[in-house]
């Protein structure tokens, strides 16, 4: 049942099993699948009633698209045309315009929608960034003080295939930013002063600490001591490499030239991911092909970068609340158990853009519908 397999050689398959030591298999295992598959896996689906809270209300705030919502302390911002637009309560109200450089690399024209603007808040509430998804640059607006404290440029080189790196880590007088500086560089800054925390020579391909590693979306850990990029390396194949910001931020300069990676596979790369605590990572696709991925999840250990679980299934947008997934299906939102590998809800036809402080928001036709799980 469910997702459990035989490792056979892929040259001559099908071929007779032999029994080997469970350490010889797990070696194998973490170091050799899945090449290919042959079968199918049962997707495990054991719903049951999902308690929660829901709010609806009317809302005629037009998001550019569904990356451009985003959680705040007491309710929601949105990306607009006009700017930025507070959601909170039964009110919403523009809080005012934000522009970036326009994007002038001809050749991401070939593909559609991109570059993207999306939206990321702080936890606090105070600051936002606004960032051009596959494009080159990204601003950090101060909402207290209603001003940009910092521009941001990651050069161009091939960055029409990541979404832009940045990432809030603190708040008050702690609060910082980490994010792309170049193709294949990450800095962190202070704010709201935008001083620079990880100055540091590597520029030169010949440099010791040298990365030839394409920077993506940045997932940080609850804890905020860690975060996984989710980019890729030269021939395209995706790898999703953690990085130490407790050590980076403690001392070790090069700490994130030097992240643990924790799988490859070619071609893939930008998949949903989430932390399901501090040591756990949840990397949607199973497989290490595109051409060979089924839809599912991998569970990944960051202490050790040993896969310690998969279970199939899972397919779209995902966040994690309280040691489950939540996946925005066709359908409707997922919930599953990684513990089980299982769905265990479905509320259909709901499909949120967005989380924060365990509540999911929908916000479309001028309708803003918000479910908090309980339980």
């Amino acid at each position: 049942m469910g997702t459990h397999y035989d490792l056979a050689c892929a040259l001559c398959t099908p071929a007779a099993l032999v029994e080997v030591c469970e350490s010889c298999a797990e070696r194998a295992d973490q170091r050799s699948f899945p090449s290919g598959w042959y079968g199918e896996p049962e997707i495990l689906m054991r719903d049951k009633e999902l308690a929660g809270s829901w709010t609806t209300r009317p809302c005629p705030v037009r998001p550019l698209n569904d990356g451009c919502l985003a959680p705040m302390p007491d309710g929601w911002l949105a990306l607009t045309e006009e700017g930025f637009v507070r959601i909170d309560g039964d009110d919403q109200w523009l809080v005012g315009p934000v522009e970036l450089p326009e994007e002038t690399y001809e050749d991401i024209r070939d593909i559609p929608d991109r570059p993207r603007r999306s939206l990321r808040t702080s936890r606090d509430g105070r600051y936002a960034a606004v960032v051009s998804d596959y494009g080159q640059f990204a601003t950090v607006v101060d909402l207290l003080e209603w001003s940009t404290v910092l521009d941001l440029d990651r050069d161009w080189n091939d960055n029409e295939f990541t979404r832009f790196p940045l990432a809030f880590l603190g708040e008050g007088e702690t609060a910082k930013v980490v994010a792309g500086t170049d193709w294949n560089r990450l800095d962190v800054f202070t704010l709201p002063g935008g001083e620079l925390l990880t100055g540091r020579e590597t520029a030169a391909p010949d440099h010791e600490h040298y990365l030839d590693y394409f920077q993506g979306a940045l997932h940080v850990s609850p804890s905020e001591r860690a975060l996984v990029v989710d980019g890729w390396v030269w021939m395209p194949v995706g790898a999703p490499v953690v990085v130490d910001v407790a050590a980076w931020l403690d001392g070790d300069p090069h700490a994130a030239e030097h992240g643990r990676s924790l799988t490859s596979r070619d071609w893939v790369w930008d998949r949903p991911i989430a932390w399901l605590g501090d040591t756990t990572v949840a990397v949607q696709g199973m497989g290490e092909s595109d051409d060979r991925m089924l839809d599912g999840v991998e569970l990944y250990d960051v202490t050790t970068g040993r896969r310690t679980g998969m279970f199939a299934g899972p397919a779209g947008p995902m966040w994690a609340h309280d040691g489950l997934l939540y996946v925005r299906a066709e359908a409707g939102l997922e919930v599953w158990d990684p513990a089980e590998g299982a769905r265990i809800g479905l509320l259909a036809g709901f499909h949120p853009v967005a989380h924060g402080s365990g509540a999911f928001a929908e916000l479309r036709n001028d309708r803003l519908r918000i479910w908090a799980p309980v339980g």
